[in-house]
């Protein structure tokens, strides 16, 4: 790279590009791309470790922008550096189909590593990534070949660190001693609604030492010297480190740098024109000197580096041939040749002890067949291991000089599953962790951007209904079920038995576009026999599992355990002379995706329908239409055994009957 650039021109040219695209679109943040545009030009043009011809790079540094709302500060370096974001792209900032979205997108642009958005889960998928860099590094590189020695690097602000989700993530990256992680505090007192000391006091330096984490003080962050000397230091540290950076939002800005008026909205075209007279950028809007381009073009070192990967890649895979191959097919995200007859056995064997056991359990022993033979899970749980079940037998603990394929989380909902995400998004790793279903609600955000993102961690959640009893309303979900499956995206599996189970589990592992979510039982679960081509069928989503006697008057649709109720219905139906069949729909996802003929087969039209669900009943709708019936629950649960909150609430055989019936009397 041209190092006879100043500092000040080649900084300069990110605060143009960001006040030029924010004021084009009218929309945006110009104020963090301009206060942090010294420190991100001294990070990626002296330390960052990337090739921008080929953004997938597995030794690449992870650049990740927690404070996603300057995401003209990543488009501008992005385009800068060499990658393939044109001049053009960034006019288009913000604007219908665009590679340069709002907020970074993940798979809108070559070289955003993630989505982030609501603040904190950046910082919180770093300490993901940082942990799934090290497992691999521990269990691929071998000595003269370190394959995985990158960092991650992470931008931040006030914003992240006031969300509580800074708390979880941090705290644990800290206790697990994330060495390579380092994160960039851009400490300049000011959010959208003005300096922070009316609301935001923390000593955050004390805070992180508290963590664990290495922290630098008071960093100069207009100062390169200062800012090169604190990532030096950090490289160094042996521990996760925060670079606490004093910045002034909006720099260059005349009239509106320091304030929050440069915080969320264009600086205005007289404005704009006074910052480039104070920052001596005398250029059109989006012109860049070829000099200071040719500066800031990293393709040529980039590639550079990468070629010396390869090559010494070359000679890992002639060392050690095994290792090489186990490494390539977990970083394309492929299963074992072999897992999808592995699987089908299992699933025979699963039907042929016709167990009935809670579907957690039946998870368990899905996870323990399928684990041995897939390196790649790396599992962990909330402080719950023991209850949402998701140890195995030879799960080993992660801990801070231990590498392990077990994660223990403690009660950080959120923080786990937007670690998870980084890990999912690291590659390498099929991540998933469990806790109950009620405390979806700390980690639904975190759920939703892994669907936002398409990518495929695996959430188990147990405890599904008013089945878990006694522990009361406020760990009964009720709308829980239903609200995830209404997120796009997100594949909801509530098997019925063990066979379910299993191929939920199977189809999560097979699914590399969207994230699935588990919902287990508690209680014991009856094993439903099946033919073969009903347990073929299960993969669908929804099917036939008793078939009517006779000529079809209805249909009962339920899911997990209301299954058996269903199944004890119907033949109570059949002794009164009513001919209906069972539908188990595990999956509505699954089902929905089914060819229209198959789905009418299973769920003929015409006929009348009674869903069975111990939650909220009007997701069902969709299935039952007007004139069909949900047994369901729309008011919270009560604290009482099961089988008296099953009776409580009506799910009987004789309340599916009579529910049965007064929908053949409208007919």
């Amino acid at each position: 790279m041209n190092d006879a650039i100043s500092h000040d021109r080649l900084a300069n040219a990110i605060r143009a590009l960001a006040m030029d695209a924010v004021q084009q679109a009218n929309s945006g943040h110009p104020g963090m791309p301009m206060g942090m545009a010294d420190i991100a030009t001294v990070l990626w043009r002296r330390h960052l470790r990337h090739n921008p011809a080929d953004p997938r790079w597995p030794n690449r540094d992870r650049f990740v922008l927690s404070n996603g709302h300057g995401s003209m500060l990543q488009y501008a370096l992005l385009h800068l550096c060499g990658y393939a974001l044109t001049l053009d792209d960034l006019k288009q900032f913000r604007q219908l189909g665009s590679r340069t979205p709002g907020h970074p997108e993940y798979g809108y642009t070559p070289g955003v590593e993630l989505t982030t958005g609501p603040l904190g889960q950046g910082l919180a998928n770093a300490v993901g990534m940082a942990l799934a860099a090290r497992l691999l590094a521990a269990e691929f590189n071998r000595d003269g070949f370190a394959l995985f020695d990158h960092r991650t690097y992470v931008f931040l602000g006030d914003g992240c660190l006031m969300e509580g989700i800074s708390h979880e993530a941090c705290s644990l990256a800290g206790t697990l001693g994330l060495d390579r992680l380092i994160a960039f505090y851009d400490d300049n007192g000011i959010s959208i609604d003005g300096h922070v000391e009316g609301w935001f006091t923390d000593d955050t330096p004390r805070r992180f030492e508290a963590y664990g984490w290495h922290v630098l003080r008071e960093v100069d962050g207009h100062d390169p010297a200062a800012i090169d000397a604190a990532i030096r230091a950090a490289q160094g540290a042996g521990r996760p480190t925060l670079i606490c950076c004093r910045t002034v939002i909006g720099r260059g800005a005349p009239t509106k740098q320091g304030t929050h008026d440069s915080h969320g909205a264009p600086l205005g075209a007289a404005e704009v024109a006074a910052a480039r007279a104070a920052l001596g950028w005398p250029h059109a809007p989006f012109e860049i000197p070829a000099d200071v381009r040719a500066a800031w073009d990293a393709r040529a070192h980039g590639a550079a580096r990468q070629a010396e990967w390869e090559v010494l890649f070359a000679r890992y895979r002639e060392a050690h041939p095994s290792l090489a191959a186990e490494l390539e097919r977990r970083l394309s995200g492929a299963l074992p040749e072999d897992f999808a007859a592995y699987a089908e056995r299992e699933l025979q064997a699963v039907n042929a002890r016709a167990e009935s056991i809670a579907s957690r359990k039946a998870s368990q022993n899905a996870i323990q067949a399928f684990a041995p033979r897939l390196p790649e899970l790396l599992g962990g749980s909330a402080d719950l291991a023991g209850s949402n079940l998701t140890l195995w037998r030879e799960a080993v603990g992660v801990s801070h000089d231990r590498p392990g394929n077990y994660v223990y989380y403690g009660v950080r909902e959120f923080g786990m599953a937007a670690i998870i995400n980084g890990i999912a998004l690291y590659g390498g790793f099929r991540p998933f962790g469990g806790t109950f279903l009620m405390f979806s609600e700390y980690a639904r955000n975190a759920l939703r951007m892994a669907a936002l993102m398409k990518i495929a961690p695996i959430f188990v959640f147990t405890h599904d209904s008013i089945g878990l009893g006694e522990d009361g309303p406020t760990h009964q979900p009720v709308e829980q079920t239903a609200t995830l499956r209404m997120i796009p995206n997100m594949d909801v599996w509530r098997p019925a038995d063990s066979a379910e189970t299993l191929v939920a589990w199977q189809a999560a592992l097979e699914h590399r576009q969207t994230p699935t979510s588990l919902i287990l039982s508690r209680q014991n679960l009856p094993y439903q026999p099946k033919s073969a081509a009903q347990l073929a069928d299960i993969r669908r989503g929804g099917y036939v599992l008793v078939a009517e006697a006779g000529a079809l008057q209805a249909v009962l649709i339920a899911t997990g355990s209301e299954v058996e109720l269903a199944v004890r219905a119907q033949a109570a139906l059949a002794e009164q002379g009513i001919h209906v069949r069972v539908v188990s729909l595990p999956s509505s996802f699954a089902f929905d995706r089914q060819p229209r003929e198959y789905r009418t087969a299973v769920l003929p039209a015409g006929t009348p329908r009674v869903a069975i669900e111990a939650g909220v009943s009007d997701y069902w709708r969709k299935y039952v239409g007007l004139e069909g019936a949900v047994i369901g629950i729309d008011t919270f649960g009560e604290s009482a055994p099961a089988a008296a909150l099953f009776e409580h609430f009506g799910f009987t055989v004789a309340h599916v009957c009579a529910a049965v019936r007064e929908c053949l009397d409208r007919g």
